[in-house]
C-alpha cells in the first residue's frame, strides 16, 4: 500500500508539473491541492480494489442460500396426532389422521398396477392403548406396502356391532383388481369387547398378520374376503381369556379365523377359546402348527370346519387338535398329517353330495379315554357316500381310541372248505373293498384249489375245493 502512495503521488506531480518536484519545494495553496487530489485518488483506488477483492471471513455473506431439506422418515406417531395412548378418551380421528397422512403415496411399478407404493409407510401406536369408536381404514384403496404396528385398539361401548377394529376393506374403489397389497399389521393386541371382530382383510393381496392377539370377539377374530395369500403367524386368539378348562365353555360363540378366500396360510397359531377354531371356505389354504382348544367338541365345537364341498384342497399339518376335531364336508383333495388329537378328538367326513376324493388322513396320533369313540367318522345324515376314490386312511396310531382306516387286515384259522375274515370294525366306508391280497397256508397234504368268493359288507371270504386246515391272511383296500 506504500509502495502504492508513492507511485500515485510521483504520478500525480508528473501530470501537474513538466518534472517532479521535491517535497520540501512544494508551498502553499500548491501543496495543499496536490494533497487533496492525492487523497482522492487514493479513495477512488482503494474503492476499486476493495471490490474485486474476496470478502474478508468475518464478513457475512451477501445472501445466504436455503438450507436443503431433509426427508424425514415415514414413520406416523399416532401421538403426534394427539391419540390418547391410556384409552380413557376416543383416538380414533386421530388414528385415522395419521393412516390418512402415511397412505399419501410415493409411487412406483414395483406392486400390482392399480397398487400405489407407499414405501414401507408405517403407522406407529408407541406401546399405548387406545380407545376406538369405529373401524380403522385406509381413506383410499389401491395401497400397498404399509404397516401397522406396536399396541392396543380396544373397542368402545358404541364400536359397531358388525364392525372391525382393523378393516382392510375398501372404503372407496381405485378400480384395480385388489384393494391393497403387501399390507402387514404386526405386534398389536386387539380387544373387541364382545363388539364385531379384531381384523377383516378383503380382496386384499399379500396381507402379513404376524404377532398378534385378538380377544373378546363377537363375531370372527380374523375374517379374510376373498383375495390371495393373507399370512397369518405366530398369533394368539379367543373369545374369552382362558387357558382351557373354563366354566363357560360351553357358551363359546364366534370363529377365531375365517378364510373365505384362496391360497393364505395359518400358521404357529393358537385359538384358545370359540365356538369354531378355523372356518375354511376357500380353496388352496395351509394349515401348519395349528393348537386349536377351542371348545371342546362334546360341548358342541369345532376346531377346523372345512366348508367347501366337492373342491378343499386344503392341507393340515404338525397342528394339535385338544379335545376339539376336523369337520369336512365332501372332501377333495384334503390331507391331514403329523398332527396329534387329544381328548377323544376325531375327524368328520360329512357328505353334501356324496363325494370323498383324494382325501390322505395320514400319520397321525389320536389318544381318547378308552370310550369306544372312532377316530374318523362318516356324516351320511344328508346323504350316503356313493363316489368315493384315492381315500387313503392309514398309518395313524391309536390309544384309547377305535381305529378306522381305508386299509385292513387280518387272519383266521380254520379246518374246511371257508374263512371269512371280518373288516367292518376297522374299514372306514361301509360295503366298500376295492382290492384284496390274501394268502392261504394250509398244514395238511392236500393242495388245494381257493379263490376269493365274497367282499359283501366289508366281509372277505375265501374258498377252497376241499377241506383242509389253513390260515388265511387278508388285506384289503378301500381307496385305491
Amino acid at each position: 500500500m506504500i509502495l502504492q502512495l508513492i507511485t500515485s503521488f510521483v504520478i500525480i506531480t508528473c501530470v501537474d508539473g513538466e518534472y517532479p518536484l521535491p517535497v520540501a519545494e512544494i508551498s502553499g495553496n500548491h501543496y495543499r491541492d496536490q494533497v487533496r487530489k492525492l487523497q482522492a485518488f487514493k479513495a477512488s483506488f482503494v474503492q476499486h480494489d476493495s471490490a474485486s477483492l474476496p470478502p474478508s471471513p468475518s464478513s457475512p455473506p451477501a445472501s445466504a442460500p436455503s438450507p436443503s431439506v431433509t426427508p424425514k422418515p415415514r414413520v406416523y406417531d399416532v401421538t403426534s396426532y394427539e391419540a390418547d395412548p391410556t384409552g380413557k378418551t376416543d383416538s380414533t380421528e386421530a388414528i385415522l389422521r395419521a393412516i390418512s397422512d402415511a397412505a399419501q403415496g410415493l409411487g412406483g411399478a414395483v406392486l400390482m398396477e392399480g397398487i400405489v407404493n407407499l414405501g414401507g409407510a408405517r403407522v406407529n401406536l408407541e406401546g399405548g392403548s387406545y380407545l376406538i369408536s369405529r373401524p380403522l381404514r385406509l381413506p383410499v384403496a389401491g395401497r400397498g406396502n404399509f404397516v401397522i404396528y406396536g399396541g392396543t385398539l380396544k373397542a368402545s361401548d358404541d364400536f359397531p356391532p358388525d364392525g372391525y377394529l382393523i378393516d382392510l376393506s375398501a372404503s372407496s374403489s381405485q378400480g384395480g383388481a385388489y384393494n391393497y397389497e403387501y399390507v402387514t399389521l404386526r405386534d398389536l393386541m386387539l380387544d373387541s369387547c364382545y363388539r364385531g371382530g379384531g381384523i377383516q382383510v378383503v380382496n386384499s393381496l399379500r396381507t402379513s398378520i404376524d404377532n398378534c392377539y385378538i380377544a373378546h370377539f363377537a363375531t370372527n377374530g380374523i375374517l379374510v374376503h376373498g383375495g390371495h395369500e393373507t399370512y397369518i403367524r405366530n398369533s394368539f386368539l379367543g373369545q374369552h381369556i382362558t387357558a382351557g378348562s373354563d366354566h363357560g365353555e360351553r357358551n363359546f360363540s364366534g370363529t377365531g379365523i375365517n378364510l373365505m378366500g384362496n391360497d393364505n396360510a395359518v400358521t404357529d397359531v393358537v385359538i384358545f377359546s370359540a365356538a369354531i377354531g378355523i372356518m375354511i371356505s376357500g380353496q388352496a389354504n395351509t394349515l401348519s402348527g395349528v393348537h386349536c382348544y377351542n371348545k371342546a367338541t362334546g360341548f358342541g365345537g369345532t376346531g377346523i370346519y372345512l366348508k367347501l364341498p366337492g373342491l378343499t384342497q386344503t392341507r393340515i399339518v404338525n397342528s394339535y387338535l385338544d379335545y376339539t376335531g376336523i369337520v369336512a364336508e365332501d372332501p377333495v383333495q384334503l390331507h391331514i398329517s403329523s398332527s396329534f388329537f387329544l381328548g377323544d378328538a376325531y375327524i368328520i367326513l360329512k357328505s353334501i353330495n356324496g363325494v370323498a376324493n383324494g382325501v390322505n388322513i395320514v400319520n397321525n396320533m389320536f389318544s381318547g379315554s378308552d370310550k369306544g369313540i372312532e377316530i374318523v367318522q362318516l356324516d351320511q345324515r344328508n346323504k350316503p357316500f356313493t363316489k368315493i376314490d384315492q381315500v387313503v386312511v392309514d398309518g395313524n396310531n391309536v390309544k384309547g381310541m377305535n381305529v378306522k382306516a381305508t386299509v385292513a387286515k387280518g387272519t383266521v384259522e380254520g379246518n374246511g372248505t371257508s374263512w371269512s375274515v371280518d373288516l367292518g370294525h376297522i374299514l372306514l366306508f361301509p360295503n366298500l373293498i376295492k382290492n384284496v391280497q390274501y394268502s392261504l397256508r394250509t398244514r395238511g397234504s392236500a393242495f388245494p384249489s381257493h379263490a376269493l368268493r365274497n367282499v359283501s359288507n366289508n366281509r372277505v371270504v375265501i374258498e377252497s375245493n376241499v377241506a383242509v386246515p389253513a390260515t388265511v391272511s387278508v388285506i384289503a383296500d378301500q381307496g385305491l
